[in-house]
């Protein structure tokens, strides 16, 4: 499977003889250096580029071009060269652009000689540069790996070389650049839309729009399972669009006073369910070079991705079109039908806005009919003002009766695609019940996003859209244990309700350790007064804790001290810019500390650590997970408040406490728990310990 690289990460490489695909909105010169251990260029001869193109075991394009192919043999690289270098720059001097802010974000993929992908990368973030290291392709213990880099430079291909060591630096840029305007009447065009089956890498990328979930905007037009982009010349899609509560950061308690803010979200063609409503897919503007660590949003490519097969039956005339799972854009079936979901929950939301729009109206009218025929005298002697209540109400009743048939044949379609879709959702976005998790098998890609439940309105109570969140994680999550007067809570004692919350906690749990590689991700349990023990169970006994339960004070005290340690480093080694430094034993993987029972077992201190965690946990792999009722922390007063306003409050029983921005419904969402009696997620939870194991993790 293709590994999406972000900066700073590597990537094994199967093979020796392999192909760097580069796919840009417009020409660009694509180059490659040889270096030695230690980075350093020798000489002008150690640089591949359209003036010279061949060097040992590598070839470059001979012109600029919008997509670009260079060969490499890795065999025969001469055995004094450590590093291989991408090199991608804006011609200079030809009256094009002048720097990467202005032009599609470039889209490199590493592919065998059959076509085969082995990891792509996207680099964003780029503004005043105006050439970039995109790839290194380097030697580690007799074995090459390939790194995302995305290290751009102001100055150009001059400033480039001369940071590689390279003496004639300046000369060597200004023969490439004359090269490149010599045979510029040769570059490629950016390629026009094209059919379904088009080769991905030709499609033009997409503007990069900045820091993932930093962009409000309007809610796109858009037909049921399909987002409707807006499309450039070049077939290349507006990522901006709607907010919407189908997220982490978008969702607000509506319900109570700590409730979070409304913030900004973004979606794209790239699909639905993202932390900041469904589905961002910008990567951030700055991330860290160098190294195998980088804990900011991944993103997705910005590229345009392909339409979708043309699998669905044709509808007659006077027929609807028959739904088909995966009936979206995207690059993958796992993003196609994330896009669906998203699609699915836009539909839903535009056509009950648009039902109790119509409500609202014949409500309004009928009132303002009465209040005329009221306020004549006349009329309320006699029949005659009866006779106009009656036709007032008959109005009411037919433009209500018209918005209902139109509602309800909407729900019809939106309930025929959800029959389609959930059979045919990846065990990331499925529901307990679903049977693909009877063929789970550890993963070995991390998928784009997590299901976390259902959403659905009032009026529509069997149509319910799947809740995903984009991975990593960008806020920590907090299952509320406490009495709520809407929705299911009222009807549940404390100590069931205390239950369920936890239960819900080790569901969410066992998921995200389901769809991560094995080791890639550790779960830590904060327990003080051992309350927990039996919903715990499950991921005591298969052992896929990083260590048992943490109880009393002591234990909580410790397990905060390692952990804050390890964001501490972390943080320092990744600003620093030496990843790649961390002391012995710190792991590097994402962790998640579930807390039942706060605020039991913490002191102020503690508080402040768990304050922290939330805080700068995320930025760098360390999330968190609270199970507790907010009335019960009480005693802190506003000391607490900054905590719960940045988790995404969810609820072990269906209630209507997230809001929409986008077009201000209240959504009721319904926690994905274990069907009772199921044995799914001890099946699951062993696979993971399983693969653990043979991994050494």
């Amino acid at each position: 499977m293709t590994a999406e690289l972000v900066r700073g990460q590597n990537h094994p490489l199967p093979e020796v003889r392999l192909e760097v695909r580069v796919s840009a909105g417009k020409p660009i010169v694509a180059g490659a250096t040889l270096s030695d251990e230690h980075g350093k260029v020798h000489g002008a001869d150690w640089v591949a580029h359209p003036g010279a193109p061949t060097l040992p075991g590598l070839k470059v394009s001979r012109q600029a071009a919008a997509d670009h192919r260079l060969a490499v043999d890795l065999d025969a690289i001469p055995q004094a060269v450590h590093r291989v270098s991408v090199l991608l720059a804006l011609p200079s001097g030809v009256g094009g652009p002048v720097r990467f802010g202005t032009v599609a974000a470039p889209f490199l993929a590493v592919t065998g000689l059959d076509g085969t992908e082995v990891a792509s990368y996207t680099i964003t973030g780029l503004d005043s540069e105006s050439a970039v290291v995109a790839l290194e392709l380097y030697r580690r213990q007799d074995a090459w790996k390939v790194r995302a880099v995305g290290q751009g430079y102001a100055g150009g291909l001059a400033e480039l070389l001369t940071d590689q060591g390279l003496p004639e630096a300046r000369q060597l840029a200004g023969s490439i650049n004359e090269a490149v305007a010599q045979g510029l009447a040769r570059s490629v065009a950016a390629p026009p839309p094209r059919t379904p089956d088009a080769d991905r890498h030709r499609h033009a990328a997409a503007p990069a729009q900045g820091p993932d979930q930093t962009h409000g905007g309007t809610a796109p037009q858009g037909t049921s399972g399909n987002a409707s982009p807006q499309q450039s010349p070049y077939g290349t899609s507006d990522p901006q669009g709607a907010t919407s509560p189908y997220s982490a950061a978008a969702a607000q308690d509506a319900s109570s006073p700590y409730a979070a803010g409304p913030q900004d979200a973004s979606r794209s063609d790239h699909g639905a369910g993202a932390q900041q409503g469904p589905a961002p897919t910008d990567p951030p503007a700055a991330a860290t070079t160098g190294g195998p660590i980088n804990y900011t949003h991944p993103g997705r490519r910005t590229a345009a991705p392909p339409p979708p097969p043309p699998t669905a039956p044709v509808a007659q005339p006077g027929q609807s079109a028959q739904p088909v799972a995966g009936d979206a854009t995207g690059w993958s079936m796992e993003e196609r039908l994330y896009n669906q979901v998203w699609g699915m929950f836009e539909d839903l939301a535009r056509t009950t806005a648009a039902y109790r729009s119509a409500v609202d109206f014949a409500d309004s009218r009928m009132e303002q009919e009465l209040d005329t025929v009221l306020s004549d005298p006349r009329s309320r002697i006699g029949g005659q003002g009866d006779a106009a209540r009656e036709t007032a109400r008959a109005k009411h009743t037919q433009l209500v009766d018209r918005a209902r048939e139109a509602f309800d044949r909407d729900l019809a379609q939106l309930r025929a695609e959800a029959d389609v879709v959930e059979p045919a959702l990846p065990p990331a976005y499925a529901r307990w019940d679903n049977p693909v998790w009877h063929g789970y098998r550890v993963p070995m890609e991390t998928p784009m996003a997590l299901r976390l439940g259902d959403l659905h309105l009032p009026e529509s109570e069997n149509v319910r859209i799947p809740m995903l969140v984009r991975l990593p994680l960008e806020r920590g999550l907090w299952i509320d244990s406490g009495y709520s007067e809407s929705g299911h809570a009222s009807l549940v004692d404390s100590g069931e309700l205390r239950a369920l919350a936890l239960e819900t906690a080790v569901a969410l749990a066992a998921r995200i350790l389901a769809v991560h590689p094995p080791g890639e991700f550790s779960v830590h349990v904060i327990d003080p007064a051992g309350t927990g023990t039996s919903a715990l169970a499950p991921l005591v006994q298969t052992g896929v804790l990083a260590a048992p339960p943490a109880a009393r004070a002591a234990g909580v005290a410790d397990v905060l001290a390692r952990l804050t340690q390890r964001v501490d480093l972390v943080q320092m080694a990744v600003r620093g810019g030496a990843p790649d430094a961390l002391p012995p034993g710190i792991d590097v993987s994402e962790q998640l500390l579930i807390v039942n029972d706060f605020p039991h077992g913490f002191d102020d201190r503690a508080v402040t650590q768990l304050r922290y965690l939330a805080d700068e946990g995320p930025a760098v792999g360390v999330h968190l997970m609270m199970v507790a009722d907010r009335q019960d922390a009480a005693a802190y007063g506003p000391l607490l408040d900054p905590l719960w306003r940045s988790l995404l409050r969810l609820t072990p029983v269906p209630d209507d406490h997230l809001a929409d921005p986008w077009v201000g419904h209240a959504w009721t969402y319904e926690p994905a728990l274990v069907p009772p009696g199921s044995q799914v997620l001890q099946h699951v939870l062993t696979q993971v310990a399983t693969a653990r194991r043979s991994w050494n993790r």
